[in-house]
């Protein structure tokens, strides 16, 4: 009996860990469940057949909790990090004795994403849009937090650069205290009163880190003895926003509703998909829930009256957010329901024969249940995991 190589399976958290002992070194190949759509292109590249789709859409809207989208034998499994490499999600990683480490990529050259992701900062301006459309939270915001979303956060006053000049005409002012009493940047200072002096004695003392120029006081004093002007020199917040390579689906979200058109995203695949939703059962909105770019919809209801003859659509795509991965064909129980054709890929580096082949599986027409075949008019039988 054989002592190497020794082949094992098994769960920690939302990983899962297939392992490869040789004589001389351990492969780990760990497969992120949570991060995993269950799109299956892994599975089109393993050039071992060691990967197969498991039932997309009961796992990820949570029937079952004894599987994951995507199943790899550990023992067909080569470890060479192909399935890596092709994960438009990152959710595989592979680690050789510990570290990260791409042998397809270190031995033979084999093609990449080519990821175009970037944000102009002189055109960004900080809000908060880009952070919460994105499905996928590859947005990172690091701008402080002000006190217009937690009490315990910056001035509001902090938030652009600014001059502000308060003046008090102490001919005009008669230490009222009204402007003290209505603002918190003010303190009117009363010295003690006497019968030596017999008036009202003082100081208005006005603090510029608590003013936001509103004017308040301006508008309030009885005697028109105050003035305040303010000069803006920056307007953006301070902080930066980023998006994060290892999350972003090229979706394509952000850059879509950036108010300033700061962002720019490429997605990484081509195609055209079609949903012929007449065919959906009824009830049934699995696409929706396992789509990773949130790019289905059921469709707002209208008026029967508006309808003219027209049937109500059940299910919808919005395709300038559609990433043409394929989850949402793995995971619908329907056939011909949804219909994808991939035809581009942006990819850096040399196309090898390898990444050619599974090219032309990615480039397959498919549909909910099967997928056309290189000859004209064979298919194949999408084959899924059993409960």
């Amino acid at each position: 009996m054989a002592l190497f190589p020794k082949f094992s399976k098994k769960r920690d958290g939302v990983n899962v860990i297939m392992e490869q002992k040789l004589l001389q070194n351990t492969s780990n190949l760990i497969l992120n469940a949570q991060t995993c759509t269950g799109c299956g292109i892994c599975a089109e590249a393993c050039p071992e057949e060691a990967i197969s789709v498991g039932l997309v859409g009961a796992v990820r809207r949570g029937a079952v909790d004894y599987a994951e989208p995507v199943n790899i034998d550990e023992a067909k499994c080569s470890y060479c990090g192909v399935c890596v490499i092709m994960c438009p999600f990152n959710a595989l990683t592979l680690k050789i004795d510990g570290e990260e480490r791409l042998p397809i990529v270190e031995k033979e050259g084999f093609p990449q994403y080519d990821l175009t992701t970037k944000i102009d900062d002189e055109k960004c301006i900080r809000c908060t849009v880009c952070e919460e459309v994105c499905p996928r939270d590859a947005i990172d915001r690091q701008v402080p937090v002000f006190e217009g979303t937690d009490a315990e956060g910056k001035s509001r006053q902090a938030a652009i650069t600014a001059t502000t000049k308060f003046t008090v005409d102490d001919e005009k002012c008669t230490l009222c205290g009204i402007c003290g009493a209505l603002c918190p940047a003010i303190d009117v200072n009363h010295k003690p009163f006497t019968a030596e002096s017999g008036k009202v004695e003082g100081e208005v003392v006005w603090d510029e880190a608590q003013c936001d120029a509103c004017k308040i006081c301006v508008e309030a004093c009885p005697e028109e003895a105050i003035t305040v002007e303010r000069e803006v020199t920056g307007k953006k917040i301070d902080g930066s926003v980023s998006i994060m390579d290892e999350n972003c689906c090229t979706c394509r979200w952000c850059a879509i509703n950036c108010p300033t058109e700061a962002i720019t995203v490429e997605k990484i695949f081509e195609g055209e998909i079609e949903f012929n939703a007449e065919k959906c059962p009824a009830g049934c909105s699995t696409c929706v829930e396992v789509c990773p770019a949130n790019a289905i919809y059921l469709p707002s209801p209208v008026k029967a009256s508006e309808m003219k003859g027209q049937l109500e659509d059940k299910i919808a795509v919005n395709k300038d957010f559609c990433i043409y991965c394929g989850a949402c064909v793995q995971a619908c129980p329907g056939e011909d329901i949804i219909v994808l054709k991939r035809s581009g890929v942006k990819i850096t580096g040399k196309e090898t024969d390898l990444f050619n082949r599974i090219k032309e599986k990615l480039f397959t027409r498919r549909t909910s249940m099967v997928k056309e075949g290189v000859a004209p008019g064979e298919v194949e039988v999408k084959v899924l995991e059993k409960a």
